[in-house]
């Protein structure tokens, strides 16, 4: 597997993603995967708020988050707030300050439309039928310092490979074992793009093994498939006997509305 990255100039709201896209993405071959950290989208699509326009971050946190713990909670660790956002477990639900040059940088509006829309224009920009795209974004492993790349949103190809049925090296058939494509083509990714002033947001993964391309955009089915239920998860027992507060994720948009109008 090859991965190569691209540099672009220091995004902004300004700028318009497929420009961007036109600029610096070159022709792609069939079988290839481009691949984009969200923050750029974000951008793009103004998903972000000035720290002095007098909301704070744990307000956004709450508005934006699908589920969150009070930070007060006995759960909270350095005064992180613990969120579910997208059936993903991540802190702050994914809202980022950094490159954010006095702003708070949240998720885009919705990362498979993103990355639909992206997939069809390359597609048929460069007149190709195997194409890949995904939506990375920085996350944490519990418990391992340090962070990898976790994907958002995709297009293009299957998430996840299944084992299931297949021999292991003694010929006994595997029974559960499922590799998250999707997830570890981010962590590869994410490393190779960084996470300071490397200005490449995009890279370009090539030659990959065990990737199935599609000739349609996910379905409800297949990005559901994706997800494991917090009450069958193997971490179950401790996701569990957290206060999680859900709630309706309408707040936000009403928020960012008025602040724009503002």
């Amino acid at each position: 597997m090859q991965i190569r990255t691209l540099k672009t100039h220091p995004i902004t709201t300004k700028d318009s993603l497929l420009d961007i896209i036109d600029t610096y993405i070159p022709a792609l071959q069939e079988k290839e995967i481009l691949v984009i950290t969200s923050k750029i989208i974000s951008l793009c699509e103004g998903r972000v708020v000035a720290k002095n326009l007098g909301i704070s971050k744990e307000e956004l946190i709450r508005q934006s988050a699908d589920a969150y713990l009070d930070i007060e909670s006995e759960f909270s660790v350095h005064g992180i707030q613990l969120t579910i956002k997208n059936n993903i477990l991540i802190p702050s639900a994914g809202i980022d300050e950094s490159n954010g040059d006095g702003m708070y940088i949240l998720y885009p509006e919705n990362t498979q439309e993103s990355a639909t829309k992206i997939w069809e224009h390359i597609r048929s920009r460069d007149k190709i039928k195997a194409l890949g795209v995904l939506i990375t974004d920085s996350h944490t492993t519990p418990m391992r310092r340090g962070v990898i790349g976790i994907g958002l949103g995709w297009c293009g190809f299957k998430p996840l490979y299944s084992y299931i049925g297949k021999p292991d090296c003694f010929d006994v058939p595997l029974r559960v074992t499922m590799v998250n494509i999707l997830d570890a083509l981010a962590v590869s990714s994410v490393f190779c793009m960084g996470e300071g002033n490397e200005q490449t947001p995009f890279s370009i993964i090539s030659d990959a093994p065990k990737i199935e391309f599609q000739k349609d955009p996910p379905t409800i089915e297949e990005i559901n498939e994706l997800s494991i239920p917090m009450t069958e998860d193997l971490y179950a027992p401790l996701l569990k006997n957290g206060q999680w507060i859900f709630k309706k994720n309408n707040e936000l948009n009403l928020t960012l509305r008025s602040l724009h109008e503002h």
